[in-house]
């Protein structure tokens, strides 16, 4: 997975804009990131719900999608090893964290099993 595909399923999202934080950029709807990119680790880190962090890290090792180790990851922030990921799967998880913050209008139409990014 390369991080030039994460950053345009992150864009295809409604609404979502790419703003920089700290040395990574930052995917946001309203404001609030769901998502970040750091291309030199290649390693995107979601915001999850408890439930959807814990079923997306039992995919491989730990060494793939594990929580941040520290009180981020306990409010669901999800590290994702890219070198590791295929599209489906990070697609999933990009979608499950956009639907985590944004605006239930918006993300209704994410949560219907037959859409695409």
């Amino acid at each position: 997975m390369t991080s030039q595909k994460v950053r345009e399923m992150a864009l295809s999202l409604d609404e979502v804009e790419e703003l920089p934080h700290f040395e990574k950029a930052s995917f946001r709807i309203n404001n609030k990131i769901f998502a970040t990119l750091n291309e030199k680790y290649k390693r995107a880190t979601l915001k999850l719900s408890e439930n959807d962090q814990y079923v997306f890290s039992l995919y491989g090792d730990k060494t793939i999608v594990y929580p941040v180790p520290n009180k981020w990851g306990k409010q669901g922030w999800t590290n994702f090893n890219l070198e590791s990921l295929d599209e489906e799967f990070l697609r999933d998880a990009l979608i499950a964290a956009y639907c985590e913050v944004a605006p239930k209008k918006l993300s209704a139409k994410y949560l219907n099993d037959g859409f695409e990014i």
